[in-house]
């Protein structure tokens, strides 16, 4: 680990990238924030290497001062989580964005931030294409720095589209508008750097472009990133993006197609690993990480300071989060992911206060069941979480962007709309519970086998990043209830939004991009 901290500290040092704020003009302009040409920053594949490096450490940089803002973690934590099966403890002043009512504030730092986030990564990512070829070493060199910085550019895109785009399947077959493709620092021939926004069927075929580039470098520069590099793309993680993006637009053959490619060689955790830190410390089944060292912490704005059990943070220690009541109770009493959550019995349900924190005998039982996965100062309620530790205080740690398990479930959902392929679908969740419920069986078939895989998928992969996404795309309503209904979500977050809610569960394009790109408009 010691390599990737050194690599991380000399690639800010040494590479000029746009990572600081400016003014509004920064959403779209991609040109150095420096008098030093970028034919001079990445005049050699050392110094495109140091530039990936970079875009990595962009994943765990602190934006916008503001607390939260944290790169990769904060798209988790922020716009992610925020669906059906997750709260955060008797978080009441966040109702507004988890109850979906921010997507038309144009001015709000929870719509402005992805926008300002991924295009960031995509204007780092545009100048090492633009200039790599040109950059003094080997030619195996320059194909693989110019895929790395394709899989950046795919990743930021697929993002953006679940966000400001409305679903594939309100889209007319992609006619929709997407967002704006940036594919150039250029500027325009009038000194300008406005871009129209492209169709979604325009942005998915650039995002598999992009993914098939990549596919075809790697292939052919013969090189693969370190064994302990799990922070940088490869081969592996071009597949994952492809997947990702083919399952949001519903293009099941070639999620089918690429999701085995993406999971090679990354075997899923065993049970010891994903009970017990398989969520901060890097494992064989991550295919794309966030590494984040502990001299290098972004303190209190760090993923983990919001997620981790562990944390020191205030937040999680007054806010943790929690799994839904009517999810937990899905699990099987075999499932040994149950245990990262502290399911109450009757008695010690019906004594919760009206925020469902434990009382005495209840926060006992939890220490001594948890031990040092909880922070010994944090507040107990019930249902709460402890998948996600961090490695060093207040928050620090490295997560998983993309994992082999999403994988598994990504096909499985795929076959399932192909139809023909119950057998198929069966194995691969079986597969998926071998090590944590071994004597998991599935006898579904049809309608009920794709309830099956949405059900595992919401319990395996709870709270990293994807709960509203897939209720999005599978265009079905989020419904909270609340104790006294059968549920667990606190009254302030015990609503129903529909599918058609929240400008159809789609973020605006910021006004700091309307003001400034004079061919994309408020709507």
């Amino acid at each position: 680990m010691n390599v990737m901290k050194n690599i991380i500290r000399i690639s800010l040092c040494a590479v000029v990238l746009t990572l600081a704020a400016a003014c509004a003009k920064d959403y779209m302009e991609t040109t150095p924030e420096s008098s030093v040409s970028p034919a001079t920053i990445f005049s050699t594949t050392d110094n495109v290497k140091l530039a990936i490096n970079g875009m990595c450490k962009m994943m765990t940089t602190q934006y916008l001062s503001t607390q939260g803002l944290n790169g990769e973690g904060t798209i988790k934590t922020w716009y992610g989580n925020f669906g059906n099966d997750l709260q955060r403890s008797n978080q009441t002043g966040w109702a507004s964005l988890w109850n979906h009512t921010m997507h038309e504030s144009v001015n709000s730092t929870y719509l402005v931030y992805p926008w300002y986030y991924y295009y960031k990564i995509i204007g780092n990512a545009n100048q090492v294409i633009e200039n790599v070829d040109n950059a003094e070493g080997s030619e195996a060199e320059r194909q693989f720095y110019k895929a790395q910085a394709l899989v950046f550019r795919a990743h930021a895109y697929t993002m953006l589209m679940q966000l400001y785009a409305y679903r594939w399947a309100d889209s007319n077959n992609g006619s929709a508008n997407g967002v704006a493709l940036r594919l150039s620092s250029a500027a325009n021939e009038d000194g300008s750097y406005d871009i129209a926004l492209s169709t979604q069927a325009e942005c998915y075929a650039q995002i598999y472009a992009d993914c098939d580039e990549a596919i075809s470098l790697f292939k052919s520069s013969g090189i693969d990133r370190d064994a302990d590099e799990f922070y940088k793309p490869n081969l592996n993680v071009a597949y994952a993006v492809k997947a990702r993006a083919a399952l949001v637009r519903e293009d099941w053959a070639t999620v089918v197609a690429c999701a085995p490619e993406a999971r090679k060689g990354h075997p899923l955790m065993s049970k010891s690993q994903y009970m017990d830190g398989g969520f901060s410390d890097e494992n064989n089944e991550w295919i794309w990480g966030v590494y984040e060292a502990s001299d290098q912490t972004i303190y209190y704005y760090s993923f983990f300071a919001y997620q981790a059990s562990n944390a020191s943070s205030s937040m999680q220690r007054t806010y943790p989060l929690a799994i839904s009541k009517e999810l937990y109770d899905q699990i099987p009493e075999t499932d040994a992911r149950r245990d990262m959550w502290l399911g109450p019995t009757e008695e010690e349900w019906a004594a919760c206060d009206a925020k469902n924190m434990a009382n005495a005998a209840f926060k006992k039982r939890a220490q001594n069941k948890f031990g040092d996965k909880l922070y010994s100062t944090s507040q107990v309620y019930a249902y709460m979480q402890v998948k996600f530790l961090c490695t060093f205080l207040p928050g620090g740690g490295s997560f998983n962007i993309y994992r082999s398990a999403e994988m598994y479930l990504a096909e499985a959902e795929a076959r399932c709309h192909l139809g023909g392929q119950d057998a198929t679908v069966q194995s691969l969740l079986k597969e998926l519970n071998k090590n944590l419920n071994p004597s998991y069986d599935c006898t579904k078939t049809g309608a009920d086998l794709l309830k099956e895989v949405k059900l595992y998928r919401r319990i395996d992969l709870w709270g990293e990043g994807f709960d509203w996404y897939d209720y999005k795309r599978w265009n079905e309503p989020i419904i909270r209830k609340t104790k006294a209904q059968g549920g667990s979500f606190q009254s302030a977050f015990a609503v129903t939004i529909n599918v058609g809610d929240g400008n159809k569960w789609t973020w605006k394009i910021p006004r700091n991009e309307t003001d400034y790109n004079k061919l994309i408009s408020l709507e």
